[in-house]
């Protein structure tokens, strides 16, 4: 990339008006999450019409796949984290570094997980949720019959995802870095085309060609690859400010200890995520069939309704780091400030909406009554905590943004560590199924409760590092775009 286009973006990120700036690097982002969760809902939707048993298996599978995604977004969060922090500083070289021993290092990790997944595939569906059906063998037919399935629907699907292992994880570190350098339209590029691709095989592989369960994890296996050579193609073709490169990787000290520093937090929070999610799974399933479905479903929901304030907080992150790399303070709080309100706003719109509607919302993944009354309970109350862990989401980036990793491992930690998981293993003994539909809002609540103060603190930190740069601080939205106006001439 030529100087004269790296110093436009770097102008841009260090002098375009915050309201402009966020919105213009979130956009793409947001527009690539929403249609990658959409197509996770379409991988539910499709398959749900083969029964419960097949909408359980695709919830056990979401485990897997946070296996797996943990391990990238853990390297490729560290890497976005201190790539922006040496491109603000002008240390191009070391960036270039970074990315290259990121992105081998998730491919051979990827590579790690397919072999020991598809060696232990009976203990790992089991281990997931897939309850094994030997206890109701002549017992009662009819949950032999609904578990038998459940568990060869699950093998069906975590077969394929563990064939896409290696590209998975990498494809999150070319994403997350092509977000750092400020690029988001290609990332955009790279996972709408595989989440359109997904959406339009699912029918296709799903009914059309009778592959069943198979089919929904064949066609997401294959627009997993499309997404990886479209984003890899950008790095190859020169379209990109970093290049990828095996002579570039360089396992230093500080590259490994940087990366591992600030995508700790992530692989924490993912693991935890992943460990809440089977701990739930294994609950519900212990219930019945049905109540797996719906907390499955109702998982594919949230987790679309969460990517939209995730996508904004991944257009702010770069954004933060850069500025907070390039000493300009004022604009990271700025930032911040401009984040934390827009983006509760915008979430509880969001949720009151589908608040409103979620008896239908559900209804569209199931028929089965019990499904139905446990979904839309676990729903409604989810919606309820939204706006508060929108709050949570951007102080959490801020931290992780800035370098500040002890913050960031805490507030990763606190939702599906220190609340979720003692809360999940409490509520189901006192309040049954409906216990279990409750915890994942409970644990936002108590969540907001720990990240209130660590908000406080670093907005008061940045206040006095930008007052001691003689830089004008405002805490007005009015003023921000005022003050970003006149920066930006």
């Amino acid at each position: 990339m030529s100087d004269s286009k790296q110093e436009r973006r770097r102008t841009m990120m260090l002098t375009m008006p915050i309201p402009s700036l966020v919105p213009r690097m979130a956009i793409p982002t947001i527009v690539s999450m929403l249609v990658t969760s959409f197509y996770n809902m379409a991988d539910t939707f499709f398959v749900s019409k083969l029964g419960d048993a097949a909408t359980g298996a695709v919830g056990v599978n979401m485990s897997l796949t946070s296996m797996i995604s943990m391990i990238g977004m853990a390297i490729a969060v560290g890497a976005n984290s201190y790539i922006a922090r040496l491109l603000g500083a002008n240390r191009d070289e070391q960036a270039q570094q970074t990315l290259s021993t990121s992105f081998f290092t998730a491919f051979g990790v990827g590579l790690l997980l397919t072999a020991a997944g598809l060696i232990f595939m009976d203990p790992l569906v089991r281990l997931l949720g897939a309850k094994d059906p030997a206890p109701f063998l002549g017992v009662d037919p009819e949950q032999y019959a609904l578990y038998a399935a459940l568990e060869g629907y699950a093998k069906d699907y975590a077969s394929f995802m563990l064939f896409a292992a290696p590209i998975y994880a990498s494809q999150f570190v070319m994403n997350q870095c092509l977000r750092a350098e400020g690029n988001a339209f290609f990332s955009m590029v790279g996972l709408v085309s595989g989440a359109v691709l997904n959406i339009a095989l699912d029918p296709l592989l799903i009914h059309v060609c009778g592959l069943g369960v198979r089919g929904a994890a064949i066609a997401t296996a294959i627009s997993q690859l499309v997404s990886f050579s479209i984003l890899l193609s950008t790095y190859l073709r020169g379209k990109s400010l970093l290049r990828i490169s095996i002579r570039k990787v360089h396992f230093s000290r500080e590259i490994v200890g940087e990366v591992t520093k600030m995508g700790s937090p992530g692989l924490f929070r993912n693991g935890l995520t992943t460990i809440a999610t089977i701990i739930t799974n294994n609950m519900a399933s212990g219930f019945s069939v049905a109540a797996l479905a719906a907390i499955s479903v109702v998982n594919r929901i949230m987790m679309f309704i969460t990517s939209a304030i995730l996508g904004y907080g991944q257009g702010y992150q770069p954004v933060a780091g850069f500025n907070w790399g390039a000493k300009r303070y004022d604009r990271v709080l700025d930032a911040m400030h401009f984040m934390q309100w827009t983006g509760t706003v915008a979430i509880s719109v969001l949720a009151l909406a589908v608040g409103i509607f979620a008896r239908p919302i559900i209804g569209v993944f199931s028929t089965n009554e019990e499904t139905i009354r446990v979904g839309v309970f676990s729903l409604v109350l989810q919606c309820v905590a939204l706006p508060i862990h929108a709050w949570c989401i951007v102080t959490n980036m801020t931290y992780a943004a800035l370098g500040k990793a002890a913050g960031a491992a805490v507030l990763s930690l606190s939702r599906q560590g220190i609340f979720f998981i003692p809360v999940v293993a409490l509520l189901p003994l006192i309040f049954g199924v409906y216990g279990l539909a409750s915890a994942q809002a409970v644990a936002d609540i108590l969540s907001f409760a720990l990240t209130l103060p660590l908000a406080v603190r670093v907005g008061r930190e940045l206040k006095q590092r930008a007052t001691e740069a003689s830089q004008p601080v405002n805490s007005s939205l009015f003023f921000i775009e005022r003050k970003g106006k006149k920066n930006g001439k």
